[in-house]
């Protein structure tokens, strides 16, 4: 079995050097990535430091019970996050698939083993555990026995993070399986995450508001979380400190029966996937031609109709509209009868409406083909697609600007009403910059996307051009949006900001016109790289095997 999973192992850095050698941009996003890693160890190791000076911050009373509940309750924290993140936005490796392997007749326990084990052997990984080590330097004037339950416990949490996020990777993808049940699976998902990133800030807004709350107020859910695989590990240099040895044996067992757990569920998993696959794929009837019965009759038109077609079905693409949605409620949330926080909910959906379309041509994968052997001009696909996205960046728009109105009870007063129809005209006017951005940048800037039978998986090479190509869009939105700017700069250093209604044409002149030279301009750029376009798409749909 050993000499398996180190064989796995070896597999997985052979694979990693063959992708760098075959990639300059691979390369080039591999060693940032490395870079970004050794900031994360040197950062973490001078904070560490100067938090372990004898002399420093740590003589202050009660420094090292606040110590010990921030790290269980940090340490809890950024473990529930890694699995969250790692769901949504890195999923199974196609570099290590466990399909990858099922021909070989390698035993499950064994398989998952292999895979256990190339996971903990990555990077980050690798520098999570030198960071959570030099970690242990801001516990060095507790005493040597606390700094060496500090440096074991670094590999402990490491381990305990690995096996939950691929035990809930291995959860997700092999029990949802229909389309539907996806798209409910990543709203879920999604609505989770950011409730969970917004809970230090609605922590600290509550305080903004009377609430008292201290270090003795989060010292009980600490001690729960201690007894947690999520924050066991951060409590154990704490119970070497207070001589606490018998919770100390209890919380290495809490640990040790989390990692069984995980491994014999991850393992369930994949039998279960190969004893069932295939068997669960569902009959769909459909009456009529859908949305091409009721889509203009023209080229464009049969293009929307396509999209919109994919777009009902994509659970990768689903997720991104339940944004608005979730903006809107942790807005109206946090608001505390300050209006214009509500309204900022547009502004913010804006920016995430065509954040997929910036892609768009790499979630059509092969599809497209088929298009191209039939002659579709550019500009007609541009022009199909944002015909649809128009209709839901509107639809949107209008829905959330009455929700705004509901929720505020701005509708009362015509100041009131000008200022949510501002705010409503500036979203606009990044949702129209950004979607004639995404028509241009979807034809240069593509990476591989996962499968749409399987949104969970993560083409080799994707994770780092995901991390930046959508920044690229996101920066460049706001880039086009600078001559509105401009001319609210100019209203308020001319003291005359009692005309910002003036700013709702300039909005909508503003987005309308990036829009239609954006869709002009993909067109063209599709047009002269169409060939090569479709050779990518099919590098991409190899990856997703």
């Amino acid at each position: 079995m050993m000499d398996t999973v180190l064989t796995i192992v070896r597999l997985r850095w052979a694979l990693t050097w063959a992708a760098l050698r075959k990639s300059v941009w691979q390369t080039i996003g591999y060693v940032i990535s490395l870079l970004m890693g050794v900031a994360v160890v040197v950062g973490t190791g001078l904070l560490a430091w100067f938090l372990g000076d004898p002399a420093g911050v740590n003589n202050a009373s009660g420094f090292a019970q606040g110590l010990e509940v921030i790290m269980v309750l940090l340490g809890a924290f950024i473990t529930l996050m890694t699995a969250f993140a790692q769901l949504m936005l890195i999923g199974e490796s196609s570099t290590m698939s466990p399909r990858k392997l099922e021909l070989y007749g390698i035993p499950d326990r064994t398989l998952q083993a292999g895979l256990l084990a190339a996971g903990l052997s990555g990077i980050p990984a690798i520098c999570a555990i030198i960071a959570l080590m030099l970690w242990s330097l801001a516990y060095r004037w507790m005493g040597v026995g606390v700094v060496v339950a500090a440096v074991v416990s670094a590999p402990l949490t490491v381990i305990t993070v690995v096996s939950f996020s691929k035990m809930v990777i291995n959860a997700a993808t092999t029990l949802v399986r229909s389309n539907r049940g996806k798209n409910l699976f990543y709203i879920i998902v999604m609505i989770t995450f950011v409730a969970i990133c917004y809970v230090p800030s609605i922590t600290l807004n509550s305080s903004m508001e009377g609430i008292e709350f201290s270090i003795d107020t989060f010292a009980a859910p600490a001690a729960i979380f201690a007894w947690t695989p999520f924050g066991a590990a951060f409590q154990l240099p704490f119970d070497v400190l207070h001589g606490s040895w018998g919770p100390l044996i209890g919380r290495l067992a809490v640990l040790a029966l989390s990692w069984v757990l995980c491994f014999m569920a991850s393992t369930w998993c994949l039998r279960h996937e190969r004893l069932v696959s295939g068997s669960q794929s569902e009959a769909v009837s459909v009456k009529g031609i859908g949305a091409f019965s009721w889509m203009p009759d023209s080229v464009s038109g049969a293009v929307s109709a396509r999209l919109f077609t994919y777009l009902k079905r994509d659970p990768r693409q689903g997720l991104m509209f339940a944004f608005p949605v979730i903006f809107l409620v942790l807005m109206a949330f946090q608001s505390h009868g300050i209006t214009p926080v509500v309204w900022t909910a547009l502004p913010m959906s804006a920016m995430f409406f065509s954040i997929t379309e910036s892609n768009g041509l790499a979630y059509d994968g092969r599809g497209l083909t088929m298009q191209v052997i039939s002659g579709v001009s550019g500009v007609a696909d541009r022009l199909g697609r944002v015909r649809i996205y128009v209709g839901v960046i509107l639809t949107y728009l209008v829905a959330l600007t009455i929700a705004c109105f509901v929720v505020t009870g701005d509708w009362r007063t015509p100041d009131g009403i000008l200022m949510g129809m501002t705010f409503a005209a500036g979203a606009a006017c990044l949702a129209f910059c950004g979607l004639g951005l995404a028509e241009v940048v979807s034809c240069v800037l593509m990476y591989p996307v996962p499968s749409m039978e399987k949104p969970f998986a993560t083409p080799q090479g994707r994770a780092v051009a995901q991390g930046f190509f959508p920044l690229v869009y996101l920066l460049g939105m706001f880039v086009l949006a600078v001559p509105s700017g401009l001319v609210a700069i100019v209203l308020a250093v001319a003291g005359q900001w009692d005309m910002y209604w003036v700013l709702i044409p300039v909005f909508l002149l503003n987005g309308a016109g990036f829009l239609a030279l954006g869709s002009w301009l993909g067109g063209k750029l599709m047009d002269a790289r169409m060939l090569s376009i479709v050779s990518t798409l099919d590098s991409f749909a190899s990856l997703q095997k």
